[in-house]
């Protein structure tokens, strides 16, 4: 025999499972993460790319290292953490001048990977790179 569900029996059910939603959501929501929260990367030195392999007005992700690069204009080249800034999804692909998001529909632009569209409110990051004899790695 199943018992009716009281009032406090429904709230504190609710109250937890806002708790754990809580958890689980917080540690990519805009502004709200601390350093510790933030994506890494593999650091320095490793090559990338070929410059001839970035597309100017696009750019290409290095999932691997969680790094999007980009080249707004020619011979001037970005780059910017992989990892969207609304909800830690990779970015799936540059395209018209802009990052995009697969999860939500975000878009950053390649200039400077300010948001172009929403849902996303707080631009990508900027990643440190290095461009040296037509080869682009990370700094």
């Amino acid at each position: 025999m199943t018992l009716p569900a009281t009032r406090r029996t429904v709230l504190l059910a609710a109250g937890g499972a806002a708790a754990a939603l809580t958890a689980a959501c917080g540690k990519y929501g805009d502004g709200g993460s601390s350093s510790s929260d933030k994506p890494t990367h593999a650091s320095g030195g490793g090559e990338l790319a070929k410059t001839a392999d970035i597309p100017v007005g696009g750019g290409k992700i290095f999932a691997d290292e969680k790094v999007v690069v980009t080249q707004p204009t020619k011979d001037d080249f970005k780059a910017f953490s992989a990892i969207c800034t609304h909800q830690g999804c990779t970015v799936s692909s540059v395209a018209d001048g802009v990052i995009h998001c697969p999860c939500h529909g975000s878009e950053f632009r390649v200039a400077d990977g300010s948001v172009a569209r929403g849902p996303a409110s707080v631009p990508l990051p900027a990643e440190k790179i290095t461009v040296a004899r037509g080869t682009i790695s990370l700094a």
